[in-house]
């Protein structure tokens, strides 16, 4: 009986061999009526968009501080952790003159802009400048003119700074 088994499945396999046509793997028998070819098998899975890199991204900070009393500003950008930002900032606010330098704000892989309102209404001891941090430096700009404008009851405003500290790829 064993014999008989074994003397089958010789019989068997080289049936199983030809049911491909004589194609090569990961395709089949295409055609007929004597025209005959190979096609690829189909796959669900989506095309190759070729290499992916490999790496990670690293969050940037950025930070301004203000000496509120002799309008005195500090910035920094593209700091690799917000401690790092917000030292940064206090301490070119203090070089150029601040003596009570604190941080107004501190942003990560976006942009920042501050509009100040114009001297003027600055002379006459009005207005307040507005930090705004968004996506783009255009939008920044933009929510801060905005925003200036409206908490100056329509006084007239102009950005003096802007920036970003867009996150940055590090490869392995």
């Amino acid at each position: 009986m064993k014999k008989l088994l074994g003397v089958l499945s010789l019989l068997l396999c080289p049936l199983t061999a030809f049911a491909e046509g004589g194609c090569p793997p990961g395709s089949y028998p295409i055609g007929g009526q004597g025209v005959r070819g190979c096609g690829p098998i189909p796959t669900n899975a989506a095309p190759s968009e070729g290499p992916v890199p490999t790496g990670k991204w690293e969050t940037r900070w950025g930070a301004i501080s203000e000496d509120s009393n002799n309008m005195i500003t500090g910035a920094s950008v593209s700091r690799k952790s917000k401690r790092e930002a917000i030292d940064a900032a206090e301490a070119e606010c203090k070089r150029t003159g601040g003596i009570r330098c604190k941080t107004r704000i501190t942003y990560h892989n976006q942009c920042v802009a501050i509009a100040d309102p114009d001297a003027q209404q600055l002379a006459k001891g009005g207005g307040r400048s507005m930090v705004v941090s968004a996506e783009t430096v255009d939008k920044a700009k933009a929510l801060a003119s905005q925003k200036c404008t409206e908490i100056g009851g329509g006084q007239t405003c102009s950005i003096v700074y802007s920036a970003c500290s867009p996150s940055e790829f590090k490869r392995f």
